[in-house]
């Protein structure tokens, strides 16, 4: 997987992070710096560990597996994309300005599931794994620390946007590993 990609799976994969972010900047109203670096420490830190920790778990199973690796990615990623964008359509929640450690932890672990399942795919895809996850947990911080302060001054209207556009990059890049494997 080049850097390319990467940066475009990173970028996807923090739109949940980039959302729950707006809608964090929203709720708070005025913003300090702080409020940047929680949300960016939160979510870029388990946008990071999730990753890997699929990757553990994925190498488990990738030998036995492997040649049905691309299609899996395909599914997992399509599966992930297409649930984005799903929610993206639900009905939503009144945002929370709570940024205390049990409320930012659920949100972080909530945000990321869809992580562990790249995590998964990369084992199959053998990427290089430290760097790929230092990668995605950067982009992730810097998402997330952004949307915290768009959200101070957009609020909500761009949530759903973002979640979309996650969603089809997620899928994108899951057409790319299918046709690479073909």
């Amino acid at each position: 997987m080049g850097i390319v990609e990467l940066f475009i799976l990173a970028v996807g994969l923090s739109m949940d992070a980039f959302a729950v972010s707006v809608c964090k900047g929203l709720s708070l109203g005025k913003i300090r710096l702080k409020h940047m670096c929680i949300a960016g420490v939160w979510f870029g830190g388990f946008q990071a560990l999730m990753p890997l920790i699929g990757y553990i778990l994925g190498s488990f199973f990738a030998d036995m597996i492997t040649k049905y690796a691309h299609w899996i990615a395909f599914f997992l990623l399509l599966y992930l994309g297409g649930n984005m964008i799903k929610e993206a359509f639900e009905k939503e929640e009144a945002p929370d300005a709570s940024m205390d450690g049990k409320n930012m932890f659920l949100l972080a672990v909530a945000t990321s599931i869809d992580a562990l399942a790249v995590g998964v795919t990369f084992a199959f895809l053998k990427v290089s794994i430290i760097p790929a996850v230092s990668f995605i947990g950067v982009v992730t911080f810097v998402c997330s620390a952004v949307g915290v302060k768009i959200g101070s001054i957009f609020g909500s209207k761009y949530q759903a946007k973002a979640q979309i556009c996650g969603g089809i990059i997620l899928i994108l890049i899951g057409f790319k590993v299918l046709l690479s494997a073909v």
